[in-house]
């Protein structure tokens, strides 16, 4: 096995998680299998009970772990499935040692940090990074690790030390260190300063931790002689200092450590060059031109509570963003705080008020994101009532599904008292309740939790349509509360059609309103189990509706046609069209084009296409 640790320094927040995703992108590309390890040093288990303004959305895998939101983009880039071991955390690690400890397995011996809880980092580094995570047998060849935090934290100590031990023990050649720092530009002088890295990498070094590869993350290119400097000071080769400068995507960022021989640094640090070859990043890129090219947009209101950190959304985000690009839109999202949108802030912000109920008219389709509080929820049920009474494509995720029922029980049922007894605990008619099966007194890992099947009760419904017309689908889940089942055939009478349900036929999972363009609620969280080439179903359903493409999309069975265009040297471009990786007989429209078959046309006749 070999490994490549991330490491951050100077300050927070550079995206050392976007640049482990990538360099497991890079190595993928170089027909190398890989898996991923994220650790975080806080003391909690999992991040299951921390505040999204805290540290963004929790993100949840198959498994039912709750864990960093990294782990999202790890998943997302590298199209594999973690398990809740794949992120370690302080608290995770003293657990084990003091149930050991308890046991008696350290036989009377003092327990310390070094070598008890050292040795135990390692050993779950090893254990994880042979578990597959690709659908294969087998173990990957390579585990990229991100060391949370910033160099010098008292929190990541341990995991310093255990590290270094740990490339010590695996010997050269199986261990490569890539270390993310930041090189600032002061606008006072316009300069590039390397300060701030010599001080990060000399105290790395001070750890026993060096470095092979520098990712220098700056507004622009390093200039040649900010690269000499850098590798005088830090003792690392001119060629393996790689620039991570601002692009207008992540989706540039492996193909910029493709284009700085990222590549080349990683198999010659880890002894890969007779196994890898060259990195293949033809369709990434391809998705990448098309992503800058785009501008015919698409509005998206996003009514929720934590519209304050975009990264509370994260999946979300990049559940829509997939869907965008599959339909070639532009993805433009308009942020409501639900709170803004209810009576009181007429009263109390009026110009306030006014702004976000103009943001949401102005929308071509709503989102209301899963949460957890009575917080905004007025503001969420009047989103809800908006989009269902005047056509608007809909989805509520979650909480937002149940946003929808509480707001057709009210409006069309004229149960103006419905509630959630998660809002309030004594209403007399509870659209919303607590599962039989949920913990009132433990608040972390007491969820339901993790991939659960939803089978399909209707078969030519829309969200049937557009997974494919299978009978089951397995999404990730994070609730307490569900649609109270003893309502359900109520609501169904009034027009409210649930669609899909558990095994149990009574816990309902998919919600849809008839005669609507697209009105979609459902239980589960599907923006986790979306991939950049591969959209969420639902989120391109929501999507297509908002472009007014989503009845011939559904005609068309559901395929998700995409081209590429290449600008050749002689002024001409060369354009093929796709379809879910098929050659339909029939021709797109583009210039002409058929499905698989190149063409090569002028430039001027395709430019204004894109």
């Amino acid at each position: 096995m070999k490994y490549v640790l991330v490491t951050g320094g100077v300050v927070s927040g550079l995206g050392k998680g976007v640049t482990a995703s990538s360099i497991g992108v890079l190595l993928k590309a170089c027909g190398l299998r890989v898996t991923s390890i994220k650790i975080d040093p806080y003391l909690n288990t999992d991040a299951g009970t921390m505040s999204p303004f805290e540290h963004g959305e929790v993100f949840v895998l198959d498994d039912g772990g709750e864990v960093d939101l990294d782990l999202g983009n790890y998943e997302r880039f590298l199209d594999i499935t973690l398990t809740r071991d794949n992120n370690i955390t302080t608290g995770k690690i003293f657990q084990s040692v003091i149930d050991k400890e308890r046991r008696g397995d350290y036989l009377g011996k003092t327990v310390q940090v070094v070598p008890h809880i050292t040795d135990a980092i390692q050993e779950w580094i090893e254990r994880v990074a042979m578990i597959p995570v690709d659908g294969k047998e087998g173990p990957a060849d390579v585990c990229v690790i991100e060391l949370g935090g910033t160099i010098g934290d008292i929190e990541s100590m341990p995991f310093i030390e255990a590290l270094g031990q740990f490339s010590y023990h695996v010997g050269p050649g199986n261990f490569c260190l890539v270390h993310v720092s930041l090189v600032p530009v002061l606008n006072v002088v316009g300069e590039q300063k390397t300060k701030p890295t010599q001080h990060s990498v000399r105290g790395l070094r001070g750890l026993g931790l060096v470095p092979n590869i520098l990712a220098c993350r700056s507004t622009k290119e390093l200039d040649e002689n900010v690269k000499e400097k850098l590798a005088q000071f830090c003792h690392v080769p001119a060629d393996n200092i790689i620039t991570l400068y601002d692009v207008p995507n992540i989706w540039h960022i492996p193909l910029l450590l493709r284009d700085q021989k990222a590549h080349t640094a990683l198999l010659k640090g880890l002894n890969l060059h007779s196994v890898a070859g060259e990195p293949d990043l033809d369709g990434w890129t391809t998705r990448t031109r098309l992503y800058d090219k785009l501008h015919d947009s698409v509005k998206i209101a996003m009514v929720g509570k934590y519209t304050g950190l975009s990264d509370s959304y994260l999946s979300v985000l990049k559940a829509l963003l997939h869907a965008s690009v599959a339909s070639n839109r532009k993805l433009v999202v308009e942020w409501v705080p639900a709170g803004d949108l209810e009576d009181t802030s007429a009263t109390e912000a009026p110009e306030v008020y006014a702004a976000a109920w103009e943001l949401l008219k102005g929308a071509d389709g709503v989102l209301v994101p899963g949460g957890f509080g009575d917080r905004g929820v007025q503001g969420k049920i009047l989103a809800a009532k908006y989009a269902r009474e005047n056509g608007i494509p809909f989805l509520g995720i979650c909480l937002g599904m149940q946003i929808a029922v509480i707001e057709f029980a009210r409006s069309v049922l004229g149960i103006h008292d419905a509630n959630s007894t998660e809002f309030d605990p004594e209403t007399t008619n509870p659209c919303v309740v607590f599962m039989p099966e949920g913990s009132k007194t433990h608040m972390g890992g007491t969820m339901r939790l993790g991939s659960r099947r939803t089978y399909f009760t209707v078969k030519d419904c829309k969200s049937a349509q557009l997974y494919g017309n299978v009978k089951f689908v397995d999404e990730r889940h994070r609730h307490r509360y569900e649609v109270n089942p003893e309502m359900v055939c109520q609501l169904e009478n009034a027009g409210l059609s649930f669609v899909g349900s558990d095994e149990t036929g009574r816990r309902m999972e998919i919600v849809e309103l008839s005669g609507h363009p697209y009105f979609v609620g459902v239980q589960f969280h599907p923006e986790f189990k979306s991939r950049p080439g591969k959209p969420s179903p639902l989120f391109l359903g929501l999507i297509k509706a908002a472009c007014g493409q989503l009845e011939a999309f559904l005609q068309n069975n559901g395929n998700v046609s995409q081209f590429s265009v290449d600008k050749l040297s002689n002024g001409h471009a060369k354009i093929k069209i796709m379809q879910n990786g098929d050659t339909p007989k029939s021709a797109n429209g583009l210039l002409n084009a058929a499905y698989g078959n190149p063409v090569v046309c002028p430039w001027k006749d395709v430019s204004h296409c894109l």
